[in-house]
């Protein structure tokens, strides 16, 4: 009896502690083998290095032709404004423009006819790796509508393009993790580490790095997680 209690009582206390280590394992027995499966932490604090930040103009009105002029007036003045905040002209993007008529609409309400025929939309896009310039000038977006331009929609979404590049020394800190968590059960336990049954590099994921429940691509400032498992066996 007291030898099946030590056992369980090691893999009780692994349990209990295993969310304080960068390691954690779980014991199994066959009738072949013995083994522990560990799995490894690693994470990595990261800034996004790309930045698509998205502005959608919309003009409306009962004169295509004028409207037409107008909103080509305030992506011009949009581009001149992105252009004042520093970004080049590579970096910046004009979308194909978007008609709405809403007579052409069969499901259109009584009031259509009183309103506004046409609705007019443009995006304006810029694609950069200065996400810092982008934040900031994210602040002044005000001075677009002090200048009578409407903004249905605003976006900015940041972007963490060079995980192949971390990957390789971050499984190698999970494989290290869980190495060392087979090495502390097997020392808790009385047996050596022997070879690797099976292993599994795990999914990389990216997440806010202040906050786990905030929208990722908004955020700047990521984090990179990666968790390794590994099956090793056991020797007496």
């Amino acid at each position: 009896m007291e030898n099946k209690f030590i056992p369980a009582l090691v893999l009780a206390l692994g349990v209990a502690v295993g969310g304080f280590f960068p390691g954690y394992y779980y014991y199994q027995t066959h009738a072949d083998y013995r083994s522990v499966m560990v799995k490894g932490l690693a994470e990595k604090n990261v800034k996004a290095d790309l930045a698509i930040w998205n502005l959608k103009i919309v003009v409306s009105g009962n004169n295509l032709q004028e409207i037409q002029q107008e909103i080509a007036k305030q992506v011009k003045k949009t581009v001149a404004f992105m252009q004042k905040q520093g970004f080049s002209d590579e970096e910046i993007t004009e979308g194909p423009l978007e008609t709405n008529d809403l007579m052409a609409n069969p499901y259109r309400d009584n009031t259509a006819a009183s309103t506004s025929r046409f609705i007019l939309k443009q995006a304006v896009t810029v694609r950069t790796d200065n996400v810092d310039k982008v934040a900031d000038a994210l602040s002044q977006t005000s001075a677009l509508i002090a200048q009578n331009i409407v903004l249905e929609e605003q976006s900015a979404a940041y972007f963490f393009t060079k995980l192949n590049e971390v990957k390789p020394q971050m499984l190698k800190e999970a494989t290290e993790n869980a190495r060392q968590a087979a090495y502390e059960f097997a020392q808790n336990s009385g047996s050596k580490v022997g070879k690797i049954h099976t292993a599994n590099q795990g999914v990389f994921s990216i997440q806010s790095r202040d906050d786990p429940n905030a929208y990722e691509p908004t955020q700047i400032n990521k984090k990179v997680r990666v968790v390794a498992t590994i099956d090793y066996f056991l020797e007496d």
